[in-house]
């Protein structure tokens, strides 16, 4: 299974739709997009890295209600985990 699959299998178990918020391949060589009406804007990196933040800090869907996510949100949740 690719990191990217991976992602989407977590992004289900915590409740979101595809529409709601998916990873996929992005159209550079390498990178990976966590994107959908549950984030303001895509955010992009490395599939190990979306699989992280999808696994690790992306909250269930029920936790998250109506607000949206935001890119730095991760990032500063990925930063303060190293």
């Amino acid at each position: 299974m690719s990191a990217i699959e991976e992602a989407n299998a977590a992004l289900r178990e915590k409740g979101y739709t595809d529409a709601q918020l998916a990873a996929y391949d992005a159209p550079l060589a390498g990178k990976a997009l966590l994107k959908g009406n549950k984030i303001l804007s895509p955010f992009a990196d490395t599939p190990d890295t979306v699989l992280r933040a999808a696994r690790d800090f992306v909250p269930p869907a029920a936790e998250l209600g109506r607000r949206q996510l935001t890119p730095h949100e991760l990032r500063d949740a990925l930063a303060a985990s190293s």
